[in-house]
């Protein structure tokens, strides 16, 4: 029966789990805390990939974890991948309780870890700060349960709804603190996507840099040494060979229809080549997403102009917006925040309020389709 004490604890190993959100993937972010006799002998947090999970970090940390507690955000792993079982790991440790905030949706554990610990006469309990912990690693729980990692378009505009000039000229709508929020949401991401048309208009490079995140040295650094992959929709292959998404700082993969003729040397190096079938108005975004699941993609961060953010929305792919609102006019020539071909009011899509607050001078508004 889980006590005050062990809410406590829990709590701290959700804290742990936070630091890992930027350099973890594709593995979960995971948070383990070991106590005995009411004190902390050891805590770890998820390695980057390859690396340590939380449990084994938190087990070297302690030494000797004989008759501890182990308090985990989720399932010990009881399989092996690119390290070995965790709930192995704390069954020879000789760890007496394990307590977890919720079972691991990975069908390669599903329940098996706790089992494994049970069988050894470990004392299991789960489900302690489940909700909480649900909210830390939302878009791998997108992927194990329904194949695809969780979709978050980016968009800023002025007060009257406006995200770019008509010629397209969009450079800087928001401050300083709003763009170094869109860093950190970069970081936390497996891949940004975007259209070439926002490539043609701003040479974007939609790349995380640590001078922009604001975090401390160390883990601004940590962040920034995994680069997301970038991911632009070129169905005829406009990308200008100088675009700054082709440079080498991070990879790039490049979707194109699958009738395009490719030239020879339109790929190497950072770049990869991705022919899609044709969708509604362009290339098949069930299909991409497919694909960058396969790829182990939890967080896909959308950066793009109002057709490619609309055209998720309606294809039913995009499960939040994230919106920052600038004190400025843009006036009625200007372009809408999306594409949205919607003529009656029985039309709308109705959104959900999940967040607002102030980000410098600009608001962020938070919302997921209802």
């Amino acid at each position: 029966m889980e006590t005050h004490f062990d809410t406590r604890m829990m709590a701290r190993a959700l804290q742990l789990a936070q630091r890992a959100q930027y350099s973890a993937m594709p593995n979960p972010h995971v948070g383990c805390v070991l106590v005995r006799d009411g004190h902390i002998i050891g805590e770890g947090f998820t390695a980057p990939a390859g690396g340590n999970h939380a449990e084994v970090e938190a087990l070297q940390a302690a030494g000797d974890a004989r008759g501890a507690t182990a308090y985990v955000t989720l399932e010990p792993c009881s399989h092996k991948g690119k390290t070995g079982p965790c709930a192995d790991a704390l069954v020879s440790a000789g760890v007496s309780r394990v307590v977890t905030a919720m079972p691991d949706p990975n069908p390669q554990v599903a329940g098996q870890g706790l089992e494994k610990l049970r069988s050894a006469g470990v004392a299991v309990e789960c489900g302690l700060l489940e909700g909480e912990a649900r909210q830390v690693i939302p878009g791998f729980i997108a992927r194990m349960t329904r194949g695809r990692g969780r979709v978050r378009a980016k968009l800023a505009m002025s007060m009257d709804g406006r995200t770019a000039m008509a010629s397209g000229e969009s450079q800087w709508i928001t401050g300083s603190a709003a763009r170094q929020d869109v860093q950190r949401l970069r970081a936390m991401s497996c891949a940004i996507v975007t259209g070439v048309g926002t490539v043609l208009a701003d040479d974007c490079a939609l790349t995380v840099r640590a001078q922009e995140l604001g975090l401390p040295p160390q883990e601004a650094n940590l962040a920034a040494s995994r680069q997301p992959l970038r991911v632009v929709l070129d169905s005829q292959l406009q990308t200008p060979r100088e675009a700054r998404v082709r440079d080498s700082s991070a990879p790039t993969l490049i979707c194109h229809a699958e009738s395009v003729v490719v030239p020879e040397d339109n790929a190497g190096g950072s770049i990869d080549l991705l022919a899609l079938p044709g969708g509604e108005g362009g290339l098949d975004l069930h299909a991409l997403m497919t694909y960058l699941a396969a790829q182990q993609c939890n967080e896909i961060l959308v950066e793009s102009g109002p057709r490619l953010a609309g055209a998720l929305l309606q294809s039913g792919l995009l499960d939040e917006l994230i919106v920052y609102m600038a004190p400025a006019l843009l006036g009625d020539r200007a372009r809408p925040l999306l594409d949205l071909p919607l003529d009656h009011m029985a039309d709308k899509i109705q959104l959900k309020w999940e967040d607002v607050r102030k980000v410098g001078t600009d608001w962020r508004f938070t919302a997921t389709p209802a």
